[in-house]
């Protein structure tokens, strides 16, 4: 005899099959060009830029099979709001007119199965700590007061199936350093206080989201460059420092693949090569790269 499972019984949100790079900063300047990720994690060539060329723009998932490229810097310093939505086939589409502070060099990640959450970075003024919700239909909400140490160079990922983590960063405003604290957010996109951090302080990291219900950190700026990692439990507890593999480099971007798989890619050095992430939260060593080696790119997964 089956056994009946209750209605309200919940599973583990399992992750995207693919995953995108896009945008940033190469040889030939400020492009909007993007690389799909395959569901065995490989970077395909080059696709032909769609919206404005911009930086350090942030993206997450959405909508369960969808992803968002949102805010950056333009080319000449302006800093931007416009978004690009990413369809689950990997379709990026032209801008959408943007919401909230226009800011770049923040982070972005999913939360409760089918939402977003896009946050922190530096606007005009200086760091902020401002977020901005993305429904399931790809909607990007006006500003929600910051909560936390405004910073820039922060990352996020997520972890439990349907909550996320900001972490790490730049304080510019008060202290001018490095820092390593994190902030969780809920399945219901509300964002905590900073929780004492943990493992080598950095910005211009990467992060996202391996085995389902896990994250992981890594690489970044340190007034140097470093391959260090730390992984993320499924309750959004970071670990310390794991030893570094492949090349050290800063300003490069990370996505889940293969729905339990991570990737990080390109980065400073101005280069393309990838990491793979097993679904234990191992990092390989490098892969050669593949599409225009750039920085300051942003990444999510997609189908």
């Amino acid at each position: 005899m089956f056994p009946i499972i209750p209605a309200t019984s919940a599973t583990a949100a399992s992750g995207n099959d693919e995953g995108i790079f896009g945008f940033g900063v190469g040889a030939g300047g400020y492009v909007s060009t993007t690389n799909l990720v395959s569901n065995a994690g490989v970077v395909a060539t080059d696709v032909a830029g769609v919206g404005t060329a911009r930086y350090y723009v942030m993206g997450c998932e959405y909508g369960g099979d969808k992803g968002i490229f949102a805010y950056g810097k333009a080319s000449g310093g302006g800093k931007l709001s416009m978004s690009n939505l990413v369809s689950n086939a990997g379709v990026v589409a032209t801008d959408v007119a943007g919401v909230g502070t226009a800011r770049y060099n923040g982070g972005a990640c999913g939360y409760g199965d089918d939402k977003g959450i896009i946050g922190y970075g530096t606007d005009d003024v200086g760091d902020n700590s401002e977020t901005n919700l993305v429904s399931n239909a790809g909607v990007v909400a006006t500003d929600t007061a910051g909560v936390g140490t405004a910073r820039s160079g922060i990352r996020a990922c997520g972890y439990g199936g349907d909550k996320g983590i900001f972490a790490y960063g730049y304080d510019g405003d008060i202290g001018a350093t490095n820092v390593s604290m994190s902030n969780l957010v809920s399945n219901v996109g509300v964002v905590g206080t900073d929780v004492t951090g943990v493992g080598t302080a950095r910005n211009s990291l990467a992060a996202c989201s391996y085995g389902e219900d896990k994250g992981i950190f890594g690489y970044g700026n340190t007034g140097g460059t470093t391959a260090v990692t730390n992984l993320v439990s499924n309750v959004g507890v970071v670990a310390t420092d794991t030893a570094g593999v492949g090349t050290a480099r800063t300003a490069l971007n990370a996505t889940h693949y293969g729905q339990d798989k991570g990737i990080f890619g390109y980065g400073s050095p101005t280069t393309a090569i990838t990491n793979l992430v097993s679904n234990v939260g191992v990092v390989a060593t490098d892969v050669a790269g593949v599409g225009t080696a750039r920085v300051g790119l942003a990444a999510c997964s997609f189908n």
